[in-house]
């Protein structure tokens, strides 16, 4: 057995699997606002709890937004938010024998979705993680794209407006602060206090119809712009956002429809005939009829919490992407 914890804004979640990558268990417990006990106890708890029902786990993966050392045993800088994992050796605080791996979120669910998932067998993907922020990660030529200092992928801290209010990093008018759902308060004038809310609301007010429209066209813009310096195949959507309605088919409708039209108008073809398709994702299995758009020959909208987890049982074997 492996275990991997993802630690996001709202909760921290723990998946079992096998070394094939097959699921036996899944749990869950609120990140308590952020904290300090919640990650230090519950941490713990969680790998405890998984180990009594499997027996003791081979490797421990933990995945957490912000920038992951270079020896991969703590998170090296998330100031702004979630500050209390910053420079924590999750090897000791765990009392594990062997290396506990630590790697930024939205890395570690796209080496999920290359291993099992949506980008199987594809070389050049980017995927956005949509929640309380926007996170990213790319592959490129098979690798996963990390840079000088392990940020890159951080799509959520691109600039759409140079005049626009400074984020948690100091980037005016970010795609994080246009999107995420730790803006979506002061977005709506404190009327919604998620983006679930908000997306609830848009049959019935105009106001949530006008910032969702908004939030999807900024989303579009940074998409496109991403794809004219990366050149993916492929983008996978995933996040807790895209299940904001309360499955991924909604997201479908309420997300993916207005990304495409809005991408449209923020991009001009390659070649005149090139239409691209896009393949909605609902639950694991690729839906079919897949309708056709000029964003990315695929995009896959998933619900991508449990492949935050999954890097940490490819430490034991070898990895294209790393």
């Amino acid at each position: 057995m492996h275990i991997g914890i993802d630690i996001g804004g709202t909760n921290i979640k723990a998946l079992a699997i096998t070394r094939e990558g097959k699921e036996l268990a899944r749990r869950s417990m609120s990140t308590g606002d952020g904290a300090e006990p919640a990650y230090k106890s519950a941490v713990p708890e969680l790998v405890a709890d998984l180990e009594r029902a499997f027996g003791p786990a081979v490797s421990v993966g933990i995945s957490s937004p912000g920038l992951a050392a270079r020896d991969a045993r703590s998170i090296q800088w998330m100031m702004g938010r979630m500050a209390d994992v910053m420079g924590l050796d999750w090897t000791a605080h765990l009392k594990r024998a062997s290396q506990v791996f630590v790697l930024n979120d939205a890395h570690a669910a796209l080496l999920g979705e290359a291993w099992l998932g949506a980008a199987k067998d594809k070389s050049d993907v980017v995927m956005l993680t949509l929640g309380t922020g926007v996170g990213g990660a790319i592959i490129t030529g098979g690798k996963l794209l990390k840079g000088h200092l392990g940020r890159a992928g951080h799509i959520g801290h691109i600039s759409l407006d140079p005049a626009g209010v400074l984020d948690i990093v100091n980037t005016p008018g970010s795609l994080e602060d246009a999107f995420g759902d730790c803006t979506i308060a002061s977005r709506s004038d404190r009327r919604y206090g998620s983006t679930r809310d908000l997306v609830t609301a848009l049959s019935t007010d105009p106001l949530a119809k006008k910032i969702w429209d908004d939030s999807v066209r900024a989303l579009a813009a940074g998409m496109v712009s991403i794809a004219n310096v990366v050149d993916p195949k492929l983008f996978v959507l995933g996040g807790g956002i895209m299940a904001a309605g309360g499955c991924v088919a909604h997201a479908s409708a309420t997300t993916t429809r207005p990304l495409r039209v809005a991408a449209d108008g923020c991009q001009t073809r390659p070649r005149p005939r090139h239409t691209l398709r896009l393949r909605r994702r609902i639950g694991r299995g690729p839906q079919r009829n897949p309708r056709r758009h000029s964003l990315t020959p695929h995009t896959f909208n998933r619900n991508s919490h449990d492949t935050f987890a999954r890097f940490s049982a490819q430490k034991s074997h070898p990895d294209r992407h790393r």
